[in-house]
């Protein structure tokens, strides 16, 4: 029954993130974000009991149908939704909380060889746009967004927003999420841009100021 009740929130879930989700065979069927999970957590039970060569095997026929690479040994939690999902990698010592949005193209790599944690850690309710890439044994907080095509090396803290490359942080709480669906994640802000929007501001100020003398 455990089974079959995490199977219905994963559909719930679908629904909850993704308004394109039409009815309950279509996600089941024509969603391979779920179809990877899924694998996954069959491939995970096996790495856990020490069936590693089997559980890589199984992850590998998963990478092949759905385009989505996940470890065997990274942790995922409840109600992780992966939109679309071409091209995602979660590397071995991974770890996803729970209600984490991940679009495509999201890569949570590693940075050294050491068999180590050496994976990003993903708290509860994460939202990572498309094309990210968070590299290493960094911690993104809880609530935090990564804006898309952004490359993350560092902590990222609670209810933070990065953007850019290298990521830069914009402290403070969040877009609120409006029925779970957060698909404005290319439309974060750029500080860097910021500032030169506030320099050139200021430079029209003087100059007008010159102006007038």
């Amino acid at each position: 029954m455990r089974f079959i009740e995490r199977l219905k929130e994963d559909i719930r879930t679908a629904f909850r993130e993704d308004p394109a989700a039409r009815n309950t065979v279509e996600v089941i069927l024509c969603y391979p974000g779920l179809h990877a999970i899924w694998i996954h957590r069959f491939s995970h039970f096996l790495w856990v009991k020490g069936h590693k060569t089997l559980a890589r095997l199984i992850s590998h026929i998963s990478r092949f149908f759905t385009g989505i690479e996940i470890h065997p040994g990274a942790k995922i939690g409840r109600r992780c939704f992966i939109d679309h999902g071409m091209g995602v990698v979660i590397g071995e010592t991974a770890e996803i909380g729970n209600d984490v949005l991940l679009y495509q193209g999201v890569v949570l790599g590693g940075v050294s060889r050491q068999k180590t944690k050496r994976h990003p850690t993903l708290r509860d309710r994460v939202v990572v746009g498309a094309g990210a890439i968070l590299l290493g044994p960094i911690e993104v907080g809880e609530n935090a967004r990564v804006g898309a095509g952004s490359v993350v090396i560092r902590d990222v803290p609670p209810n933070a927003t990065v953007v850019g490359v290298p990521g830069r942080i914009i402290v403070g709480k969040p877009p609120k999420r409006i029925s779970g669906v957060d698909l404005d994640h290319n439309k974060l802000p750029d500080p860097v841009i910021e500032v030169l929007h506030r320099l050139e501001r200021r430079i029209e100020d003087l100059e007008k100021k010159m102006e007038q003398k």
